[in-house]
């Protein structure tokens, strides 16, 4: 996978599709599949299946559009055995050929019990991925890195490195890691509102979440952030530094930057009052007017 990819410059990153595969909406209904052919139809490149999905949630994802990717954001590797992984993916590409992207994560430690050695674990997965029967293209797969030593794996082991919830810092930062030709596609959170202090709020709602996360916390503070910034939801500077908020054309300025430095691919989640199951169209349609699109 080249650094100007099948992933676009831009795609879209949602938890609603993963959701709805598990049964909370009608995931393959014509809701869902009017809004995938839709994000094709605007150009976005890659639509990212948040929220550990398997393989299989792609299928209806490619059948309701004829050019977009897909990718999981992230497959944890305790939920999925590594060689069903392999096959399902192998099965992905005989019929949807270079449309299929296997995102990896070690996710976190109080998701699953099997957690232990992330970094071990990552390096034995893809060992398995490697030795499976339809093995797995390091060229078709990308891991949620954030820390030096994922991200050097991300780079000797896979396509390149998914990083979420970072910083344009954390972006320049990736880059000198990952080199001139890993790919680097971070996940940029977006609440598409003119009111910064209403954007704010809605920020710090979602924000919360991984707040409570060591993975990302560790990650800030490496960044510079302190625990002050953790409390209620983060502070401005912390909110303003991992959020794009703002009308769709501040936005726009916001990506620039992250491309600048050093990303390839942004992956935008529009972040509402129910991020893991709305889908937010509006919001797609109109970064689609401000960002430049491959479509």
């Amino acid at each position: 996978m080249p650094r100007d990819s099948r992933l676009g410059r831009f795609g879209v990153w949602s938890g609603a599709w993963s959701n709805a595969s598990r049964g909370d909406g009608p995931a393959g209904t014509s809701e869902f599949d009017d809004a995938v052919a839709e994000l094709d139809a605007l150009g976005y490149g890659t639509l990212w299946l948040g929220g550990s999905p398997a393989v299989d949630y792609a299928v209806p994802v490619l059948e309701a559009a004829p050019r977009i990717t897909v990718a999981t954001g992230i497959l944890s590797i305790w939920d999925y055995e590594a060689t069903e992984v392999a096959a399902r993916r192998a099965a992905l590409e005989r019929r949807y050929p270079g449309r299929f992207v296997l995102g990896l994560g070690v996710s976190h430690e109080g998701f699953t019990e099997r957690y232990a050695r992330p970094y071990s674990a990552m390096r034995e997965y893809l060992d398995a991925l490697d030795s499976a029967a339809e093995a797995v293209p390091a060229q078709a797969r990308v891991l949620a890195a954030l820390g030096p030593r994922m991200l050097e794996l991300a780079r000797d082991r896979a396509a390149g490195a998914h990083p979420y919830l970072v910083t344009v810092e954390h972006t320049a930062w990736a880059r000198e890691i990952l080199g001139e030709h890993a790919l680097l596609a971070p996940e940029l959170k977006v609440v598409l509102d003119p009111d910064l202090e209403s954007a704010r709020a809605t920020a710090r709602g979602y924000l919360r979440l991984y707040l409570k996360l060591p993975n990302y916390t560790n990650n800030l503070l490496r960044l510079g952030f302190e625990e002050d910034d953790f409390r209620d939801g983060g502070s401005d500077r912390l909110v303003n530094a991992v959020f794009a908020l703002g009308d769709a054309d501040a936005v726009a300025g916001r990506a620039a930057d992250f491309l600048a430095a050093g990303a390839d691919h942004l992956a935008i989640q529009v972040v509402t009052d129910d991020p893991f199951h709305d889908l937010p169209r509006d919001a797609w349609r109109r970064l689609a007017g401000a960002l430049p699109l491959d479509g």
